[in-house]
């Protein structure tokens, strides 16, 4: 009897062996990512984790990193937008000083910066140039500046000047901005440091139009003027059910992996993401507050300026500032049980949507962020045995289906608790840029 005939030939391939897309020769293999973004240079004051770029960037390699991912501030740096004062002496706030002491954003993650000196950031990004260098490091490019990146300055004038370019014309300006950048940072020597270039990090999540409407162009434009160099956009939350939807433009997919889960039923039980709620806290959040937590009118906010430049709203900075975070970490404890399946299918299924989708463009791809979301600053779940297998997930999945470069996890920098997870982080990045097995 003849075997029965199943299809066999419509059923998905096993992962290709290699890289989706090729890679420059001088660049690493593999890219083993820790996410530095706008912190490098709002948390440099004295005594915080970026004071010494010389020392932080030794000790990112003595963990096995190779790369380094920033916003390069291209608009303030090189945009013609007026701001070269600004640029040689930028003075850092963050949100600015809250009411009840202390500052907004002391308890989240990114927006925990202090603030309170004064930096020249063009001398400072050549200083991370020279220094990743010096250790080995090569440097990806973006800009978060259409995201947050002015909101942590303690002038207007940097957001004023970059939201004064009408929309449509957004995408020209930064293509423009990286082009002087990019000769700046050949003049200096380090044009081979440069691993990638984000025209924007998050198109998807940013004060900016769909890239397919008026991004194309200024991005093929930027790619055409420099053919040795991986020029791209970034998405935070590319459609994995609908890939055909992404441009055709970039030139690698660098992509994010967020599975929320059971932190997206929190976040939407206590409706912190939200602006302007009605009765705000509601009672579940009210349960998770400290009990020396102010009202919300009591505490304030951030100037009115510094919420428009930034995508995260006045309710997560009240909540983030003022929970508890161990009965915020034990909620999601005791319900991850319901989401695990889930969230480990959704890592899964996104990443093997990236890599297929830049198999088929035939550019490299990198998840330059992940894996579960944006929790409090004190919270441990990420970091704890759950998020941590979670994130092991997404980088061995990552890793067999030929992704170029991969974050341990987003949280996997300097200044974040996470960095003090050494061992783990070596573990993890040897896992990443060990050779890939052959099929």
């Amino acid at each position: 009897m003849s075997d029965r005939y199943l299809g066999t030939g419509h059923l998905p391939e096993a992962a290709a062996d290699g890289l989706t897309g090729a890679v420059p020769e001088h660049l690493p293999r593999r890219l083993a990512i820790t996410l530095w973004d706008f912190s490098w240079y709002t948390r440099a004051g004295a005594g915080e984790p970026y004071a010494d770029l010389d020392a932080v960037c030794a000790d990112a390699a003595s963990l096995g990193y190779n790369t380094i991912r920033i916003c390069a501030a291209p608009l303030l740096l090189f945009g013609g937008l007026g701001l070269d004062d600004l640029a040689t002496g930028l003075e850092i706030e963050g949100l600015g000083p809250a009411p009840t002491g202390g500052f907004y954003g002391q308890n989240t993650r990114w927006y925990d910066t202090p603030g309170g000196y004064r930096i020249d950031l063009r001398s400072r990004l050549a200083e991370l140039f020279d220094a990743a260098a010096r250790h080995g490091l090569h440097l990806i490019l973006a800009s978060w500046e259409y995201q947050q990146s002015p909101s942590f300055a303690r002038s207007s004038d940097w957001f004023t000047a970059i939201d004064a370019v009408p929309l449509e014309r957004r995408y020209g300006v930064l293509a423009d901005a990286w082009h002087r950048l990019i000769g700046w940072a050949t003049t200096l020597g380090h044009r081979d440091r440069i691993a990638l270039v984000e025209l924007h990090n998050e198109v998807d999540f940013s004060i900016l139009p769909d890239l397919r409407d008026g991004g194309e162009e200024p991005l093929r434009r930027l790619r055409s003027a420099h053919p040795d160099l991986l020029i791209t956009a970034g998405y935070g939350k590319p459609p994995h059910l609908a890939m055909h939807r992404v441009s055709a433009a970039l030139g690698a997919a660098q992509f994010h992996v967020y599975s929320y889960g059971v932190l997206d039923a929190l976040q939407r039980r206590i409706d912190i993401r939200d602006e302007d709620s009605e009765g705000f806290p509601n009672a579940p959040l009210r349960a998770l507050l400290r009990p020396d937590a102010p009202s919300p009118t009591a505490y304030g906010t951030p100037a009115p300026w510094k919420l428009q430049a930034t995508v995260v709203t006045s309710q997560m900075i009240y909540g983030y500032d003022w929970v508890d975070p161990e009965a915020w970490d034990r909620w999601l404890y005791e319900e991850y049980g319901r989401y695990h399946e889930v969230m480990h299918r959704e890592i899964q299924s996104r990443v093997l949507a990236i890599a297929a989708w830049a198999r088929w463009r035939e550019v490299p791809a990198v998840i330059g962020e992940g894996w579960v979301g944006y929790t409090p600053l004190h919270g441990t779940f990420e970091e704890g045995i759950l998020g941590r297998a979670l994130a092991e997930h997404g980088v061995r999945t990552a890793i067999a289906n030929g992704i170029w470069g991969v974050v341990p996890g987003s949280n996997a920098a300097p200044h974040h608790p996470l960095w003090e997870q050494r061992d783990w982080q070596r573990a993890v990045n040897r896992l990443i840029l060990s050779p890939a097995p052959q099929g």
